[in-house]
């Protein structure tokens, strides 16, 4: 099926005389008729549910089409973008190590890479996604197990070079794991040019529509584990806490997502609401049909914004003279996203009097749904990060990051316009 069909299809496919709508699995367990069969399921030595906090089957279908969307192998969904971050981290990482991310990822991703993890004895690497290959090169310790980065970074908007960043990580026997939340696989499908894992906020455009908080974890199957068995014994040496399984032998492709359920799940039970995984299938329904529209809209208040006298700067790779516009050209051909950032002339005061300004665009600490909406991140967002902080992962005190819904573009360009009126500079 093409990608517009899987929004629709994949997942869950009825059988004779079952609901066409995906069911809600409102359960918290499942009943056997002994007690073998359920010690068979604690043991993973069969497939099934016994527990929803470790799989739900209207979660599993709904990860299942996630999965065929970004063509991979095994998904789990998570209780949030936050969590499933986490989770693809610390599934293979552990007190002592370290990894590489890019600096100018979301503040709570930065924050959770740069201070919780640390808490936990493991250590983040920021660099700048610019660099060349030489100077990421030198980032890497003995202890490295993983290099992270955004598709499309939040806030700034800069564009993931991935097959540069895939070639350095694979050299260095590890995997690449991506952030691609805004791009969505309709736009991106980082597997097709090297990476290995792919997260997801499923609270974004996989929702649409600003109702559930959520995440995905998606493994494309493609990292050998066992050629660098060393690195992650947790999936190539025996897990005594199920009897002596070794995931990669046991469960194949299947062995990172396997693990991250039959551990983390288990033992962080951030799952995700068989109701709100619901929602979120209702929402992947209409993906093929919104990103397009997101993508119009916000290229014409680009390019609107481009051109305003009162503007100082903006940044959406679209745009052919933006920084990454030969990037978005190669990865993003039909459009990066719905999500600009840009600072008015005047620094943040001026900022600051524009978003106070407008009528029908809202201020919200959301981004990527039907809505238009923006928010500060210095104020907002990253609120968290000192000044030089911020300045280091691109974000400048004036900086407002818009996200460009669904509604009619000339509604949207005519509120900007009247809030542009009232600053002066």
């Amino acid at each position: 099926m093409k990608i517009e069909s899987k929004c629709i299809h994949e997942g869950y496919k009825p059988q004779n005389g079952e609901a066409r709508a995906l069911p809600i699995y409102q359960s918290t367990t499942w009943k056997y008729d002994t007690s073998e069969e359920m010690g068979k399921l604690f043991d993973l030595e069969k497939s099934g549910y016994f527990y929803t906090r470790l799989q739900n089957p209207t979660n599993d279908c709904v990860a299942n089409k996630i999965c065929a969307l970004e063509g991979g192998v095994a998904a789990m969904l998570t209780s949030s973008g936050q969590a499933a971050n986490f989770y693809a981290v610390f599934n293979i990482c552990e007190a002592g190590d370290s990894f590489i991310s890019t600096k100018n990822i979301y503040g709570g991703t930065y924050n959770l890479f740069d201070v919780t993890l640390r808490k936990l004895g493991i250590e983040c690497i920021f660099i700048d996604q610019d660099a060349s290959e030489e100077e990421i090169d030198k980032a890497f310790k003995a202890n490295t197990k993983l290099v992270f980065g955004e598709t499309i970074a939040n806030p700034i908007v800069s564009v993931f070079d991935i097959e540069k960043f895939a070639k350095i990580a694979h050299k260095h026997g590890v995997p690449l794991i991506m952030d691609n939340t805004f791009a969505t696989p309709i736009n991106c499908r980082p597997f097709e040019f090297g990476c290995d894992i792919v997260t997801h906020s499923t609270t974004k455009y996989m929702d649409g529509h600003a109702l559930t908080v959520g995440g995905v974890i998606v493994d494309s199957g493609n990292f050998d584990w066992m050629k660098y068995g060393d690195k992650f014994h947790g999936l190539t040496t025996p897990d005594e806490s199920y009897h002596g399984i070794t995931y990669c032998e046991r469960f194949g492709k299947g062995a990172y997502i396997t693990k991250a359920t039959a551990q983390l799940m288990r033992d962080f039970g951030s799952i995700q609401a068989p109701q709100n995984a619901f929602l979120l299938n209702i929402g992947l329904e209409t993906l093929h049909l919104r990103v397009p529209r997101h993508c119009e809209n916000a290229l014409k208040v680009a390019k609107f914004l481009s051109t305003h006298p009162k503007v100082a700067w903006i940044n959406y790779s679209d745009l052919e003279n933006d920084k990454y516009h030969a990037l978005q050209q190669k990865y993003l051909p039909n459009g990066s996203c719905g999500v600009m950032a840009f600072g008015i002339k005047g620094g943040r005061s001026a900022s600051l009097k524009f978003m106070d300004s407008l009528k029908f665009v809202q201020i919200a600490t959301h981004v990527a749904d039907s809505k238009t909406c923006l928010l500060h991140p210095a104020s907002h967002t990253h609120r968290q990060m000192s000044d030089e902080q911020l300045l280091a992962a691109g974000i400048k005190p004036d900086l407002i990051r818009l996200s460009v819904g669904i509604e009619s573009v000339d509604d949207i360009l005519e509120d900007i316009k009247q809030a542009l009126d009232k600053v002066e500079i």
